[in-house]
Formats: C-alpha cells, sequence, structure tokens
C-alpha cells in the first residue's frame, strides 16, 4: 500500500472521518511544508506525555488536581456526572455551566461488557463525599447505554442523603451524544433538568 492509500487508511479509524474526509485531510497535509508536518507529527507523538488522570473527578489532565478541580471560583455546589472526558470538553466549550464534574469512564452496555464496577463506584462516592453537592446532575447520552448508565448510577447514589439527583432534559435528540450537541440544545437541556424519583 503506498503512504497517502495508508495514511487515508488511517484516518478513517476517526470518529466521524469517511473515506472523503480522509482523502482530504491527507490532501491538506501533502500541501503543508515539512516545518509544519513536524510540527503536528511531534503533537501527535507526545499527546500522552504528561497527561494523568485527576485524582478528583477523573478528568484528563497536566497538572492534578485538573483546572476545573482547582478552580475557586467554580460552583461546588453541584456536581455534574458525565460517561466521559467528550462530554465534560462540550460541556465546557458551550460556557453553559459553571459547577463541577465527575468523569466517570465508562458507561452500562452489556453488548460490549461494560458496566459501572465497584471501583468506578467508590471513585464517584469519595468525589461526592468530598465535595458535598446540593445536586448531582446525571448527564448521561440520550440512548440505550446512557439509559442504563444512568439506572447504574442511580443504584450507585440510593443512599445518598439530602442530595438533589437529576438528569438532563430531553432537548438531546435521542440515540445521540452529549459531545455532538450544539450549545443551544446543551444549555436548554442543562436548565429543564428534572429530579429524578
Amino acid at each position: 500500500m503506498d503512504p497517502i492509500s495508508e495514511l487515508v487508511s488511517a484516518f478513517k479509524n476517526f470518529p466521524g472521518l469517511g473515506s472523503k474526509s480522509a482523502r482530504r485531510a491527507v490532501f491538506y497535509l501533502l500541501k503543508q511544508d515539512e516545518d509544519e508536518l513536524k510540527r503536528l507529527g511531534t503533537l501527535i507523538a507526545t499527546l500522552k506525555n504528561n497527561l494523568k488522570t485527576c485524582s478528583e473527578c477523573g478528568n484528563l489532565t497536566y497538572d492534578d488536581p485538573c483546572p476545573i478541580c482547582s478552580d475557586p471560583f467554580r460552583d461546588r455546589r453541584v456536581l455534574c456526572v458525565v460517561e466521559d472526558i467528550e462530554s465534560l470538553t462540550a460541556f465546557e466549550a458551550a460556557r453553559i455551566y459553571n459547577g463541577l464534574y465527575h468523569v466517570l469512564g465508562t458507561r452500562a452496555s452489556p453488548l460490549e461488557g461494560k458496566d459501572i464496577t465497584n471501583e468506578d463506584a467508590k471513585f464517584l462516592l469519595s468525589h461526592i463525599k468530598k465535595v458535598n453537592p446540593a445536586e448531582v446532575i446525571l448527564a448521561t447520552s440520550p440512548n440505550i447505554e446512557g439509559d442504563l448508565t444512568r439506572y447504574s448510577l442511580l443504584d450507585i447514589l440510593k443512599g445518598l442523603k439530602k442530595v438533589k439527583i437529576t438528569r438532563l432534559a430531553y432537548g438531546l435528540p435521542l440515540g445521540g451524544s452529549i459531545e455532538f450537541a450544539d450549545k443551544l440544545t446543551l444549555h436548554t437541556s442543562l436548565e429543564a433538568r428534572r429530579p429524578i424519583s
């Protein structure tokens, strides 16, 4: 396989990139000068260097605790539980939420053999105990895995006293993912969140 086809094939593994988009990206790279290609190569090769998981919330960070957990201006009365870092990034990019987060790093998906482990549950409960929020928002994606994850979380959180547990409203499209939602949809969903009984 020639280098162009090999790179197109590699790019097709990226989420959201089909054959045409992957080919377009490769031809864009071919137009760049050597220094830019070296810079991009170095960025990719060193992406994971010095990255760690925040010991408080599970976010990826270069500093522990992460900038969100260490920000004294964040609203510590609200903790938003998200499935993954992409969801956290979507909320942060939309600038609609100023509380703290907890990144599960997993979801309940029986077909993929995934579930929330005892270790994940203990990490979440210890974070809630440390922060002592008035509200915990379960911000799972509006699809089957998201619903299963929310039900697993409710089972984990059922012993909490004096903590309001809410979920995002269904302004998000069913079967979608939080990371692909636009700012207005995320804002509406967050503002219209509902208590879970």
